[in-house]
């Protein structure tokens, strides 16, 4: 993809583009959301970034700063099905992070609507994170964390200043976070949400160890000791009467459905996206489906 300067973009959508045969047809922009994420390293990028990635957006990581002109007009190009977006510029970017600020103040210029979120921590914080993770700092690599610390702070100060938003994640937790994000950066429409994957197991095969929920279906009268059931399924009419025969099977989505709706925005709360439940029986063929 050939490097275009974002002060043309402003100049290509507003003239329109030039079709094959001639005309000029005007672009109608389809990037709805634009969000650019920065700040300090160990403030919680990583965090932010997934929080957009699962709401929808078209996520890259480390983006140099020199590419977002070229990224921004490559999405609002007619034809364009990517509507909202968020990238993650830092300090990985080497000596291209410096001009971040012109190029945010470029695309203002060229009409394209973005936000910029700041992600920040005192330095007590900052040192506490990278000590648990046991990470250098990318502005110190042969010196302290202290170091860096003091070095991206003066670094990012301008960059700071041109935020629209500015989020100390000192206090947060990871959960935390996600939540704050979800509540406040994402648009109503866009908000976080959760996919939900049933699916049976056998425990004669062993544990589903990626469930989220597991719920133990063996009290349930068993149709493999009825001959004429056997090599049915649970999606057979007359297996699911003979598992029901007493009402147990009602009274088992009596309990489990109202605390599913219990839970379920429990977690969407927390910002989690994906939720596996599985239901077992002994081996995983009749009760469980």
């Amino acid at each position: 993809m050939a490097h275009v300067r974002p002060a043309r973009l402003g100049e290509r959508l507003r003239r329109g583009r030039r079709l094959s045969r001639g005309t000029i047809r005007p672009v109608e922009p389809s990037l709805d959301d634009f969000v650019v994420i920065t700040g300090y390293s160990g403030a919680g990028k990583s965090t932010a970034m997934a929080v957009f990635e699962d709401a929808g957006y078209f996520c890259v990581d480390n983006l140099p700063p020199e590419m977002i002109g070229s990224l921004a007009e490559l999405f609002m190009h007619e034809g364009s099905k990517v509507e909202t977006a968020a990238i993650v510029c830092d300090v990985r970017g080497g000596e291209f992070f410096d001009g971040l600020v012109k190029v945010l103040r470029d695309l203002d210029d060229s009409g394209v609507r973005h936000r910029l979120i700041f992600l920040e921590a005192d330095e007590q914080v900052l040192r506490r994170r990278y000590q648990e993770t046991r990470r250098r700092h990318p502005l110190a690599p042969s010196g302290t964390v202290e170091e860096g610390i003091a070095a991206e702070r003066a670094a990012l100060a301008p960059l700071r200043e041109h935020a629209d938003e500015v989020i100390d994640t000192g206090g947060l937790t990871a959960a935390m976070l996600r939540r704050k994000l979800a509540d406040e950066m994402l648009p109503a429409q866009a908000s976080v949400k959760l996919a939900v994957t049933f699916t049976s197991f056998g425990h004669k095969h062993g544990p589903l160890r990626d469930a989220d929920l597991a719920f133990d279906c063996r009290f349930l009268p068993n149709p493999h000791y009825e001959p004429d059931l056997r090599p049915q399924t649970g999606l057979d009419a007359e297996v699911v009467a003979h598992i029901d025969r007493d009402g147990e099977l009602r009274q088992f989505y009596a309990h489990v459905i109202p605390l599913l709706d219990y839970l379920l925005p429990q977690y969407v709360r927390e910002g989690k996206a994906h939720l596996l439940i599985a239901i077992g029986c002994t081996g995983g063929r009749h009760r469980s489906v």
